[in-house]
């Protein structure tokens, strides 16, 4: 007997799966029917937390890589972060100040500290705009001149 082709054995195979896959489903009974319901339910239920937890384990895994190897991560090498503003940072005495009064006006003046980063981002990306708008128009006239 020869070796069947490769045609021929996905032909086999593709009717091997119709016929096993609507066979399956046609001789369910209830039983069957309320466990399949029940399994796509629970998966259905359980997959978000699943996705999340596997997440966790995975960004704990590369923090943990990430720190052997002492790589250093891109946005630092840009001397991009977190903005610092002059007269408005915490300080220790404002610190104990808070845990005193019992932190009267944190969180607005978190809210002030967050408007004025967020004001001097817009500012420098208005700024670094005009900066290329510039750009452009010189090109611009070294291109028709």
């Amino acid at each position: 007997m020869s070796k069947p082709s490769v045609p021929e054995l996905l032909t086999t195979w593709k009717d091997n799966f119709t016929r096993n896959f609507s066979a399956a489903f046609t001789n369910l009974d209830a039983k069957g029917w309320i466990r399949i319901v029940m399994i796509v339910g629970t998966y259905a239920l359980l997959r978000p937390y699943l996705m999340k937890l596997g997440a966790k384990m995975q960004e704990k895994q590369h923090a943990k890589e990430s720190a052997e190897s002492g790589e250093i991560h891109p946005n630092e090498l840009r001397g991009q972060g977190k903005v610092e503003i002059p007269g408005v940072g915490d300080s220790d005495e404002e610190d104990e100040e808070e845990e005193k009064v019992g932190q009267w006006g944190r969180k607005a003046r978190v809210r002030q500290r967050k408007f004025i980063r967020d004001a001097l981002a817009k500012e420098e990306e208005r700024l670094r705009d005009e900066q290329e708008a510039e750009s452009d128009k010189e090109l611009e006239e070294f291109l028709t001149g």
